[in-house]
This record gives C-alpha cells, sequence and structure tokens, in this order.
C-alpha cells in the first residue's frame, strides 16, 4: 500500500503527464476498485466493463484531485468512481435491444415451440432460416442478442461452484467495510449539520429518540420525522 506521501507525490507527477506515475496509481488502487465493483456484481453488467468504467472513474480523481480538498485520495476517489459506475449503468450498462429483433427472436420462439407442440423435431438454425427468408446469421442474432446475460451467481455446467468463483480474487470484507465507511462519509457530507447531529446522537452513540429530543429541545414526534426524512434523504443520495 502506497504511504499518503507517495500517493501525492505520484498524483502530481500524473497530473503532469507521467504515465508510470498514472500506472502506478491504477495498479496500487486496484484493491479499491475491486472493492466498489463488488457492490454491483450480478446486476447484468460485466466484470471487465464494471472494471474498467471503475478505473475511468479514478483516472478522473486522479486528473481533479488538488491539495486544497483536504481529504485522502481514496475518500475523494471512491464517490466519484461509483458516479462513474452509476451514470454508467443508468445510461449504457443495461443490454439495449430493437423492437424489430425482439419481434422477430418472438415469432422464432414461437415457431420452434408449435413445430415441437406438433409432434416434429425441434429445427435447425437453417430451417428456421428458410420459414422466415432470412440469412441464418440473422436468426442466431435474434435469439442471442434476447438471451439474459448469464448471472455471476449461476452455477457452472462443469462444476459445483458459480460463475464468479471464476474471476480472480475478490477483496475481503475488511475491504468492503472500508468503502462503506467511506460511502456513508460521503452522504453525510451532504446532510445539513442539524441531520448530521440526529444521525451522530441516533446511529453512532445509540440514542433514544426522546433523548435526542430532549437535548435539541424539541419533542420526540419531531425527531421522529426528522430521522425518517434524514433516512429518506440518503436512501436517496446512495441510489444517485
Amino acid at each position: 500500500m502506497l504511504s499518503h506521501e507517495e500517493t501525492m507525490e505520484l498524483i502530481a507527477k500524473a497530473q503532469q503527464g507521467d504515465e508510470t506515475a498514472t500506472t502506478t496509481l491504477l495498479t496500487e488502487n486496484a484493491p479499491l476498485l475491486k472493492s466498489i465493483i463488488k457492490r454491483y456484481l450480478g446486476k447484468h453488467i460485466e466484470y471487465d466493463d464494471l472494471y474498467q468504467i471503475a478505473g475511468i472513474g479514478l483516472l478522473k480523481s486522479i486528473k481533479n484531485f488538488s491539495y486544497e480538498h483536504n481529504v485522502r485520495f481514496s475518500t475523494y476517489a471512491v464517490p466519484m468512481i461509483l458516479g462513474e459506475i452509476k451514470r454508467y449503468m443508468r445510461d449504457d450498462g443495461y443490454l439495449k435491444v430493437s423492437r424489430s429483433l425482439k419481434s422477430l427472436s418472438a415469432k422464432i420462439t414461437k415457431y420452434v415451440d408449435e413445430q415441437i407442440k406438433n409432434g416434429n423435431e425441434n429445427p435447425t438454425v437453417e430451417d428456421i432460416a428458410r420459414h422466415f427468408e432470412i440469412e441464418p446469421s440473422e436468426v442466431v442474432f435474434a435469439l442471442d442478442a434476447t438471451k439474459l446475460p448469464v448471472s455471476l451467481y449461476e452455477t457452472t455446467n462443469d462444476r459445483d461452484g458459480k460463475q464468479i468463483e471464476l474471476i480472480e480474487k475478490l477483496p475481503t470484507d475488511q475491504d468492503k467495510k472500508m468503502i462503506d465507511k467511506l460511502i456513508l462519509k460521503d452522504m453525510l457530507s451532504k446532510l445539513s449539520e442539524r441531520e448530521q447531529k440526529i444521525v451522530i446522537m441516533r446511529y453512532f452513540r445509540d440514542m433514544t429518540q426522546g433523548e435526542i429530543a430532549r437535548k435539541m429541545g424539541v419533542s420526540q414526534v419531531q425527531i421522529s420525522r426528522l430521522e425518517n426524512r434524514i433516512l429518506l434523504k440518503l436512501r436517496e443520495l446512495y441510489e444517485k
């Protein structure tokens, strides 16, 4: 692991165009990227694609980081990496198939089902192509395009393990806890000072709503309403 001083030195060099420094930062921060990616596995996006998008977020963090932020680089980078992944998932991440392909795939599926139902053999790709007067490659493309991606948690064909086990070892639970803390810290920073105090007293000091109400000079009902509003706000921040 790089020290804070080493990271700052490499960032300064990378911002001046030093490719070796940039590569070193990407390599040393690979566990951070994998920890973040782990949160999004099983959402119909390839691991390699997620890693690449996370890497773009990290590069943007390197480019835009400044000493004036007065935080550790990882604290600054995590929200940017998460934002890049969420933007990708929102705009490009899920499988997009044209209506014409979906329609053709549905017709092919219906035709195959009817053939089998009528006691005929399962039609080959060539049989289907002749029936619909299209090229065999179009049949294959239409059927493949509408298949759901394989889940990383689906059992493999040749062993009892799951697809995810074929991927290189991912970070530990300790890494995940570190990422969660950084994400929580970023979300809390977006709350007002009053909201932050309520969260700290309620969830970090285990105070009851009544105790918080007496300390803040308001009713317990008000604290209950504020807490519900804060939790909703945190949920919206997390899902952005």
